[in-house]
């Protein structure tokens, strides 16, 4: 959550180039036309600890970037980029924002505005009511099909920590473990992996629940370690600093078993790797 506050302004104007200045309508590649999931999935992808990445928000997608797991824009990124990246032997997550609403969006007229708390810090974004599970649960699904559609392994949910935050609304730690156990149900169902993203104090209780980790910032705060559960749990550790050299923190993240990277605020696709 902290590195988006440079791309939102970017997100907007590309909204709007895209023609989305008018009522919003369903998000591309709607649940409608995905068959809603039956039967058993099939085995998981898992991802291991030490597994490079990149992780990509902003700018034209590079598809040429030497890691084995991409981490990319649920609604900019298309089928064919994420065939195309499997054709190149690459995972590709599915960047999802589960816990706050964005005005720029293609679905973003379909989230009731009882549900929209403060902002989170970032333009045109607001926290959601996680309490109100029986109203973000299709809306949820909706966005977890498309990424099944176009093909992805995983799904990255961000904001999943509002109860922490001032989100205008009464949450409870308890209400936000109901709402990120939904979240991984819901990816589960589809077959996809999923990850929980930063939300360090319930970890303990989240770990056996979510197949990887994504994280910002933990040697800049002194908080990697935290993330030690996952590691030993055989689960991939995927972090991102944005302020420290690598000089700082890769042997640390080595010794921690973390997927470690040097990323710019804006999340284009330059990277440094440990």
């Amino acid at each position: 959550m902290r590195a988006r506050r440079a791309v939102a302004a970017l997100l907007l104007v590309l909204a709007a180039l895209a023609g989305c200045d008018g009522p919003p309508g369903p998000a591309p590649g709607p649940s409608a036309s995905v068959p809603p999931p039956t039967g058993t999935p099939g085995p998981r992808w898992q991802p291991r600890p030490g597994t490079g990445w990149q992780w990509q928000l902003s700018g034209r997608l590079d598809l040429s970037v030497d890691a084995p797991v991409y981490d990319v824009d649920a609604f900019t990124t298309t089928a064919a980029e994420v065939a195309e990246l499997h054709r190149k032997g690459r995972k590709v997550i599915c960047y999802l924002n589960t816990g706050a609403w964005e005005e720029f969006r293609p679905d973003a007229g379909a989230f009731p505005k009882a549900l929209l708390g403060h902002g989170d810090g970032w333009a045109g974004e607001r926290w959601l009511d996680v309490r109100r599970t029986e109203v973000l649960e299709p809306l949820m699904a909706a966005r977890i099909d498309m990424c099944r559609a176009k093909g992805f392994d995983a799904v990255e949910p961000d904001n999943m920590d509002g109860y922490a935050n001032g989100s205008g609304f009464p949450l409870t730690a308890a209400d936000q473990l109901r709402y990120n156990r939904l979240i991984a149900r819901l990816a589960h169902r589809r077959g996809l992996a999923v990850g929980l993203k930063n939300d360090l104090d319930q970890i303990p209780q989240l770990v056996g629940e979510f197949d990887f980790a994504v994280n910002e910032q933990c040697a800049q705060y002194g908080e990697c370690d935290r993330l030690t559960p996952f590691v030993k749990a055989g689960k991939a550790v995927f972090h991102a600093e944005y302020e420290l050299p690598a000089s700082r923190f890769c042997a640390d993240s080595r010794r921690l078993g973390l997927s470690s990277l040097v990323k710019r605020y804006e999340l284009g696709p330059w990277r440094r790797t440990c």
